[in-house]
């Protein structure tokens, strides 16, 4: 083995899946892309990594509610371009054509174009770290959808996508929690 630069160590463990967080102001629904996601448990209890240098983040931290959009490979240019422009200035949905829906416990709006979609209320924020913890409360799963294959940011501008699912449930049955 040889060593790499440690400032690119994260590019090794980066790859969750991309996602959406939208939010809503009271007055209009935003959408951002974040690539730092978390799952705490076998539970609803997420965590997503942001702060102050993107415009949903104040709405985030005083609404303490948002939407979680899992896009799809196709969708690959609505992630990048949502990601990089900012809704101080754009209307997001608009300009790429997503379509917001109405959840049923959040303002926050859920994306109709995305695979799953998990409402979510805010439950804590590390700011000393940027983390925001959240708790799942409703979600839904597109079955329609034809392509599932989630979309994962390696942190230099490349993606990789899911590819072949390897099944050993049985195998870690014991390890499973109940229901999954």
């Amino acid at each position: 083995m040889k060593t790499m630069p440690i400032g690119k160590a994260f590019t090794l463990i980066e790859p969750g899946p991309v996602v959406f967080i939208t939010t809503n102001d009271g007055e209009k629904h935003n959408v951002m892309t974040i690539s730092w996601t978390m799952v705490m448990d076998f539970s609803p209890r997420l965590a997503i990594t942001t702060g102050s240098w993107n415009y949903s983040y104040n709405t985030l931290r005083n609404s303490r509610e948002c939407a979680i959009a899992i896009p799809t490979v196709d969708l690959i240019d609505q992630v990048v371009g949502v990601g990089t422009c900012s809704g101080a200035d754009t209307n997001k949905f608009e300009k790429f054509g997503l379509t917001p829906l109405k959840g049923k416990h959040v303002g926050a709006p859920l994306i109709k174009e995305c695979l799953a979609n998990i409402e979510c209320r805010v439950v804590d924020i590390v700011e000393k770290h940027n983390i925001v913890v959240l708790d799942g409360i409703e979600a839904y799963f597109d079955d329609s959808r034809k392509e599932r294959r989630t979309i994962h940011a390696i942190g230099d501008g490349t993606f990789v996508m899911d590819g072949d699912r390897l099944d050993r449930r049985e195998m870690m049955r014991s390890k499973l929690h109940d229901g999954v």
